[in-house]
């Protein structure tokens, strides 16, 4: 009897142990994940004309890409944020339209469609980033403006009206920068404040946003290199620095975070190969959740070049450069658990997905898809 128990015990371990298919299911999710494209609406693509707002698209486990249709209907959704609880998407609407200035919008995710819930003005002209974080709060960069816009969001997805704005002055040298461009606003990982990004007056800009007000005696700015044109940033894991995507020379600058919270530039990298001499412009920078991979996108030679990232130091050792197969490389994403690189090209209205090999940091392309004039992609 004790025989014949160990052999039914035996025969139901083994029924009940996952195969190496299960085991994959179970690592890796089999339902295609979705993701929200935000657009330029003002602007002809040969596909369909001019886009229509913000669109909805997946991929699968395989990395092979899916068009679901138009979300939402939006005047230039330019830059997407999603809701720390998944369940609402915020857009700038890089437009002047509204007495000089652009919009903020919010939608509640529903089904396929994301329904509009509020605007507010951004309070500035030509928004073109925007970020919020787990309170609510939402900044908002304005490049025309020159400035940020401080809204808040209600747990109903409801905005504020605008709370406060932070003006930029000065400029820098190149001919891009002949008055403040607000590019990018980011909350810092530990919400002890906001660090803007200035391109026209080439700076990072680092304020505290207290009762609903930016402090206007806590302000520090760092200054980049001459004509560097910073646009976008990306904070590294371990919270000790952050790398800046400059746009007008193409380089990343890497700054380091003191423990106070000042910052401190580093070494600055080119993003470009010895031996290209046309013109090109850097888009978009992200680091792997790991910390061991630095990704930056350029605009003229349409590739996305990557980097090692030395654990002790910070700096940046550059592997390859891998075509982005399309023109005008914007917004890209490191998406379902860094499992794939998707990036949108603006200029030939395409998304295109690749595999990333976690080990080595390299891209394998696997789908490119038909979209309208892409800017932001939202995972």
């Amino acid at each position: 009897m004790k025989n014949i128990l160990i052999l039914v015990l035996s025969v139901f371990a083994v029924a009940c142990k996952p195969t190496a298919s299960e085991k994959k299911s179970m690592n890796h999710p089999t339902a295609p994940t979705a993701f929200y494209v935000g657009t330029y609406t003002n602007v002809d693509s040969p596909q369909e004309g001019k886009s229509q707002g913000i669109y909805k698209y997946t991929i699968d486990n395989d990395g092979k890409l899916g068009r679901v249709g138009l979300a939402a209907e939006a005047d230039n959704p330019s830059f997407l944020a999603m809701s720390f609880d998944g369940k609402y998407v915020v857009a700038a609407s890089e437009t002047d339209a509204h007495e000089g200035m652009g919009t903020v919008n919010s939608y509640e995710i529903v089904g396929d469609k994301l329904n509009k819930k509020s605007s507010s003005s951004s309070g500035g002209a030509h928004p073109c980033h925007v970020a919020i974080n787990r309170d609510g709060q939402i900044v908002v960069a304005n490049y025309t403006g020159g400035n940020v816009g401080l809204l808040a969001m209600s747990k109903k997805g409801t905005l504020s009206e605008l709370l406060d704005v932070q003006q930029h002055t000065g400029h820098g040298t190149h001919q891009r920068q002949e008055a403040p461009h607000a590019h990018s606003s980011w909350f810092r990982p530990d919400d002890s404040g906001v660090i803007s990004v200035d391109l026209g007056t080439n700076e990072l800009i680092s304020s505290r946003v207290e009762g609903n007000k930016f402090v206007k005696d806590k302000i520090s700015k760092l200054q980049m290199k001459a004509e560097a044109g910073p646009r976008h940033i990306v904070f590294h894991p371990d919270g000790k620095s952050l790398y800046v995507l400059n746009e007008l020379d193409n380089t990343v600058g890497l700054v380091k975070i003191a423990e106070d919270g000042d910052l401190q530039l580093g070494e600055t990298v080119s993003m470009l190969p010895n031996d290209f001499t046309e013109f090109s412009k850097g888009a978009d920078i992200h680091i792997s959740e790991d910390g061991r991979f630095l990704y930056a996108s350029n605009r003229g030679h349409d590739s996305i070049v990557i980097f090692a990232v030395n654990g002790a130091t910070g700096t940046l050792k550059h592997i390859t450069t891998e075509s982005t197969r399309g023109i005008g490389p914007r917004n890209f994403q490191l998406a379902v658990n860094d499992r794939f690189l998707v990036v949108a090209n603006e200029k030939s209205n395409s998304i295109v997905s690749f595999t990333r090999d976690s080990k080595t940091g390299l891209l394998s392309l696997v789908d490119k898809i038909d979209a309208p004039t892409p800017v932001s992609l939202l995972f």
